[in-house]
């Protein structure tokens, strides 16, 4: 379980990392903010939201093997 902890715990960090990342790639490409960057934004932000759910699932498994 510490494992799959630890691996949830990875993945959502690199998920909210990408996410970032994007947004900021995204504005610097496009140099405007239209229906298109929105909605890309929309997707960027249920990964992050995905992202965060890991990392929460990841403490959650690892926390009985710290105490």
């Amino acid at each position: 379980m510490e494992l799959l902890g630890f691996i949830l715990d990875v993945i959502g960090k690199i998920m909210i990392a990408f996410t970032a990342l994007m947004v900021h790639h995204r504005f610097r490409k496009e140099h405007k903010v239209d229906e298109f960057v929105f909605k890309a934004m929309r997707r960027e932000q249920v990964i992050g939201i995905i992202g965060i759910i890991f990392i929460i699932i990841g403490f959650i498994l690892q926390l009985p093997v710290k105490l």
